[in-house]
């Protein structure tokens, strides 16, 4: 992991740095010595998880006008916010797609003008779509299933075409099934982990869409924050993007069955990969990087919550 901030230490930018992910981020690069400004407008954000030794930008990524200025003597962008909403994204695309797309647009250009020097952006394993074999690999043509996820494939196009343009350093992290403490438990797009860990605590049964055999590459959110920490100085940052997940595909029912309690079945929903497991050679490879914490343990965690 990347600990070696300057004597005066470099000032990073972190967008969505309140959220989920963001904040975990964010904490990390604040316990490494970096100077940290986050972008937030609190529409996924929570005023409480943002670390209060981070500089605060109250802007909109929709709104250039913004956050312009925030990207004054950045290093380092980590562009983490989104509207990472599924459901949202087919009932409202227009709205989820001036967040996704022309949210990192700005973020690009506001980057470019003030000569930033890396952008590292937060991709999606969703933009694989449904694929004939497993595991999905960085070469494999996107299949986006939904607006979301066409949404954030467009995006880190951008961030490609930023560094073939401008000549901008930029890398995008394609994330899988992140989940762990603070992960959102409300809303339209809640990972099974985080609508079951919830449906157990109110006594209700776990609700599980389809057959429950569907299966995702659950990555704890502390394995994402090696990543980005790793990406901030990694030597290729050509616009290429890179495998972030554990490398296991779990199936619901499993998960279901580790959390414990009652479950119920409910219709599949439109628009979801039924399977997903990353091959995650090429971030070893160019971050050097690894999955550390196994479902086993990241479940255990969140039980003691």
């Amino acid at each position: 992991m990347s600990t070696n901030p300057q004597t005066h230490p470099r000032l990073v930018l972190v967008t969505g740095g309140a959220g989920f992910i963001g904040s975990h981020l964010v904490d990390a690069l604040i316990a490494a010595g970096y100077r940290v400004r986050v972008i937030e407008n609190f529409a996924c954000g929570t005023r409480e998880y943002l670390n209060r030794a981070a500089e605060l930008v109250e802007g909109d990524i929709r709104d250039a006008s913004s956050i312009v200025n925030a990207f004054e003597g950045v290093d380092t962008v980590f562009h983490v916010a989104a509207l990472p909403r599924i459901p949202l994204s087919i009932a409202k695309p227009v709205e989820t797609h001036m967040t996704n797309v022309v949210g990192t647009l700005n973020v690009l250009i506001a980057a470019r003008d003030h000569k930033v020097r890396r952008v590292v952006y937060s991709g999606s394993s969703s933009v694989y779509g449904d694929q004939a074999t497993m595991p999905l690999v960085e070469t494999m043509t996107a299949n986006p299933l939904n607006p979301y996820a066409l949404q954030k494939y467009v995006a880190e196009q951008y961030a490609r075409m930023f560094h073939r343009l401008f000549g901008m350093q930029t890398i995008t992290l394609r994330y899988f099934g992140v989940y762990g403490r603070r992960m959102p438990h409300e809303g339209s797009y809640v990972l099974a982990v985080a609508a079951f860990l919830k449906a157990r605590r109110e006594g209700r049964p776990l609700e599980i869409y389809g057959d429950g055999e569907q299966t995702r590459d659950f990555t704890h959110v502390s394995d994402v924050v090696s990543a980005n920490m790793l990406a901030m100085d990694c030597e290729i940052a050509d616009g290429r993007a890179l495998n972030i997940g554990r490398g296991e595909n779990i199936s619901v029912n499993r998960i279901a069955a580790m959390i414990g309690g009652p479950t119920i079945h409910r219709e599949g929903r439109p628009g979801d990969m039924r399977d997903t497991r990353a091959d995650w050679t090429q971030a070893a490879r160019v971050l050097g990087w690894r999955p550390r914490v196994s479902i086993e343990e990241g479940i255990a965690d969140l039980l003691k919550e």
